[in-house]
């Protein structure tokens, strides 16, 4: 990889992550618009291991009490229902049951998805379809907000979790978006925008880690070369660029909702058509 490419795509890597407009599908353009090689597995390592570093950073401390809290079911007997139980630890139950659906689903069709998803048609197609329904989400969620309606994170429930844990598997779909789709049924579910946004970094961790750790085993038993160069490189970015985003994400969240990055997405995917029928 050339010094350029390893910039632009850790840059993408981290921005996308936690933005609702694919990351996957961002990662995937340049080799199908630049003709640009398949970065490796090793690159993907490094930016997968930056913006885990990033989103665990920036949530440390809901990260460490929510570790405590659920160390501390184990002592309380799992009895999850207890109102006397605190709500990290249920929390961190909820996140880790929420993220079976993608790892089953991942391992399942992960060949299938190689083979046959990773175009820019199918790209084309759920950046639209994706892109309407979070526009659709937000609607709702503003007016929901013009009513001070939205729920919060506690009052999201077991099932809740799960559903977005189950849609969190669809967005192994490249296009899909796996911030964009945890989010958009985290709205339709009545919470919040910033609830939303924070459940679905908070569920991304252990996501991100398990990619990660699938991708190093391949690493590790393939016969890749290693550029150690792009590694290190990668990762930075990937952190500083994932970790600003988070920040400035929140922040614009809630001025301005998801919007614009529905109208980018909308524009993103009617331009991938216009690419892909020319």
């Amino acid at each position: 990889m050339t010094t350029l490419e390893i910039l632009i795509l850790a840059l993408l890597q981290g921005l996308t992550e936690f933005l609702p407009i694919s990351s996957s599908a961002h990662l995937i353009l340049p080799s199908e618009i630049l003709g640009w090689q398949d970065q490796g597995l090793a690159f993907d390592v490094a930016v997968h291991v930056g913006t885990l570093f990033a989103v665990v950073l920036y949530f440390r401390q809901e990260v460490a009490s929510m570790a405590v809290s659920w160390v501390a079911t184990f002592k309380n007997g799992f009895k999850l229902a207890d109102s006397n139980v605190d709500f990290d630890g249920k929390l961190a139950w909820w996140i880790l049951f929420a993220t079976i659906p993608a790892g089953l689903f991942g391992l399942l069709g992960k060949d299938f998805i190689e083979a046959h998803l990773r175009s820019a048609l199918v790209i084309a197609a759920t950046t639209l379809l994706f892109g309407f329904l979070l526009g659709y989400a937000d609607i709702l969620a503003g007016k929901r907000t013009a009513n001070n309606s939205n729920k919060s994170i506690e009052n999201l429930g077991f099932k809740g979790a799960m559903l977005i844990g189950f849609a969190q598997a669809v967005a192994l779909i490249p296009g899909t978006s796996r911030s964009g789709i945890t989010m958009t049924i985290g709205l339709f579910l009545g919470l919040s925008r910033e609830s939303a946004a924070r459940f679905s970094f908070l569920l991304s961790i252990p996501a991100i880690a398990m990619a990660g750790s699938y991708l190093t085993l391949k690493l590790i038993t393939s016969t890749e070369a290693v550029d150690w160069q792009a590694i290190g490189l990668g990762s930075v970015l990937a952190f500083v660029s994932a970790y600003a985003c988070i920040h400035y994400f929140l922040i614009l969240l809630e001025k301005v909702g998801m919007m614009p990055f529905v109208i980018y997405r909308l524009i993103l995917g009617v331009a991938l058509l216009w690419f892909v029928l020319a």
